[in-house]
């Protein structure tokens, strides 16, 4: 699971929802959401699906209609700014994308159809994209400009939203972090079961970035020793990787349980190393004498 692109032509609607949920700090696949949804190769998924699925993880996919693109612009920008990610609908209602965020007059959209899945639009590309063109039935020449979005709100409170900005999004363009973007997911759900949210009644806590200052050395050389040999660069860029998750989602790491980061952050090493590089045995019991 991840940021990565879509497989077929149809199933744009449910990697749509999976950006908005990995938004909101909910970790889905786009093929549970498919089968939630009902999505049909022939069909693909409408707001209506993708609401029903939506209320399986607790949150609303709401419809909002505007025919004046500055007024659905502003509206778009305001969900955006409480951290709301928004499904859109482009290319004349043929393609779902999710907007995250706005941030110097630049849109960061998630689109599935894209190899690098995502993208940065001025509101010009953006707007282009967006307007769907209702022809009068009666009157050929008679146009309407619709621009529908959808909010995804949830019914709870969100502890691990996504503070996405245009630095975060430039860096995850970047090729060498293009591994990083499609495993987002998994990373999000390691440090999960390490940190915890940082919130304003949260006093006693350090940053990963601080954590790692005072022990991300200590890891790696344990780790090294472990396995043998690893590249210890690949192995920092691991941990550089974690500090932006937890950077991104706000995750911050509680003083007392600075031990139990220790152990957490190297297991995730670890099982990196042994993916990476293989592992070598170190137990082979002595073979079985015969019996005469």
């Amino acid at each position: 699971m991840g940021f990565y692109p879509q497989p077929n032509l149809w199933q744009c609607g449910p990697f749509a929802l999976k950006h908005a949920l990995v938004m909101l700090g909910i970790p889905a696949d786009e093929n549970e959401l498919a089968a939630i949804a009902g999505t049909r190769w022939w069909a693909g998924t409408d707001e209506f699906q993708l609401a029903k699925a939506a209320r399986r993880f607790n949150c609303d996919l709401t419809l909002i209609r505007r025919y004046d693109p500055e007024v659905a612009r502003r509206e778009l920008v305001s969900y955006l700014g409480r951290g709301i990610p928004v499904l859109l609908c482009v290319q004349e209602w043929s393609h779902w994308v999710t907007a995250v965020k706005m941030e110097q007059g630049k849109f960061i959209i998630l689109d599935s159809r894209k190899k690098s899945v995502l993208t940065i639009h001025t509101w010009r590309e953006l707007k282009k994209e967006w307007i769907f063109h209702e022809r009068d039935d009666r009157d050929k020449t008679a146009v309407q400009t619709i621009l529908d979005f959808h909010p995804v709100v949830p019914r709870f409170r969100v502890p691990t939203k996504a503070k996405f900005s245009l630095a975060r999004a430039k860096f995850l363009l970047k090729p060498s972090n293009r591994g990083f973007s499609r495993l987002w997911n998994e990373y999000l759900a390691d440090l999960l079961n390490i940190c915890r949210p940082r919130t304003p009644h949260r006093s006693n806590y350090i940053s990963l970035g601080e954590f790692l200052r005072r022990h991300g050395a200590m890891i790696v050389d344990q780790v090294d020793l472990w396995h043998g040999w690893i590249e210890r660069p690949q192995a920092r860029r691991i941990l550089l990787r974690l500090r932006f998750m937890a950077d991104t989602y706000g995750l911050v790491l509680p003083s007392q349980d600075e031990k139990r980061g220790i152990a957490g952050i190297t297991a995730i090493l670890t099982l990196w190393a042994a993916s990476e590089y293989g592992v070598l045995p170190v137990y082979r019991p002595a073979p079985r004498k015969r019996r005469r």
